[in-house]
Order: structure tokens, then C-alpha cells, then sequence
């Protein structure tokens, strides 16, 4: 069946296309004098306080997942190293990483947080679960391992659950406030 065309050829002619309009500051080239300021006077930078700001990393979701998997994987491999596997250490270690998981995803992605951070409990607790006889018997530490500290994995994901929620709410009360 023959096709037939539904645009028009192209004959390598280009139509012009209009410039679009920049914003002022797009517009700016760098070095030239900025409105209200002569052309000889240097810029004025903001005075530097250090210790003002804690690091404020936006992760995607996907990259909030992998920093919570991975640093729970290091602290699982930390804890086995020095600490021979302690469970309840590993559990209070669990915490802060919850928090900042759930305050350093960006805000369109935050409710993958408390997805991310159960799977992350699990993964460090691969390397301190107590199990030396293979892979059945690792499988089987990591399963007792989840049974006896379902408390810091709750209790995680319940941290991470409420700063999200928290999170959320205020970044839907800023989108309505600027429709």
C-alpha cells in the first residue's frame, strides 16, 4: 500500500526562525558593566561566614537510593571490621542515614526516601548478619537479622516517613501560594 506524506518536502530552504526573548540576566555578558554600577567599580561579593551552612546536596530519587545503600553497605563493612557485627550498633548508625536520605532528596522525589530505606537496612545488614556457611547460612543470618532488628528498621523508616511527609506538605503549600 503506498504511504502517502504528510509533511511537505524539505528543498534545504530554512524557514527564519525567531529570536526568543531572554531574561536580562541571560542577556548579560560577562565583564560588562551591569545597570546602576559604573564600569570601573569592581562587584561587590557577600562576605563569607564559614560554618553558616550544613551541605545541602538534592538528590534524584534513584541517587538518594544508591547514597543510602551504600553508605549503609560501608557502615555494614565498617561494623564488621571493627566492632565483629554488632547488631545494635548498626542500628543506631541506621538513623542518621535515614535522616539524611529523607532531607536530601530533591523535592519532586521525595517520597522514594522511605522506599529506599528499608532496602538500604538490608543491604549493610548482608555483611553484619551472623552467618558463616554459606550463602543458606548468610541468607538465614540476614533473615534473623531482620527479625531481631525490625525496631531500627521501623524506627528508621518511620523517621524518614514523617520528615518526608513534612517535606511534602510544605512543598505543596509553596506551589499553591505561587499559582
Amino acid at each position: 500500500m503506498e504511504q502517502h506524506r504528510t509533511r511537505p518536502p524539505n528543498d534545504g530552504r530554512r524557514r527564519p526562525t525567531p529570536r526568543a526573548q531572554l531574561p536580562p540576566q541571560a542577556r548579560r555578558r560577562p565583564g560588562a558593566p551591569e545597570a546602576g554600577r559604573g564600569a570601573g567599580q569592581p562587584r561587590q561579593a557577600r562576605p563569607v561566614t564559614p560554618g553558616r551552612r550544613l551541605p545541602n546536596p538534592r538528590l534524584t530519587g534513584l541517587g538518594g537510593g544508591l547514597f543510602c545503600v551504600a553508605v549503609m553497605f560501608l557502615l555494614g563493612c565498617l561494623d564488621q571490621l571493627l566492632l565483629d557485627g554488632s547488631l545494635p550498633v548498626y542500628g543506631v548508625l541506621f538513623l542518621p542515614v535515614c535522616v539524611l536520605t529523607a532531607l536530601w532528596v530533591r523535592a519532586g522525589d521525595v517520597l522514594t526516601a522511605p522506599v529506599a530505606v528499608p532496602i538500604a537496612f538490608a543491604a549493610g545488614l548482608l555483611v553484619v548478619a551472623d552467618g558463616r556457611e554459606g550463602l543458606l547460612g548468610r541468607l538465614m543470618g540476614l533473615a534473623t537479622g531482620l527479625a531481631t532488628q525490625a525496631g531500627w528498621l521501623y524506627g528508621g523508616t518511620l523517621i524518614a516517613g514523617v520528615i518526608v511527609l513534612v517535606r511534602r506538605v510544605q512543598w505543596v503549600r509553596r506551589r499553591r501560594k505561587r499559582c
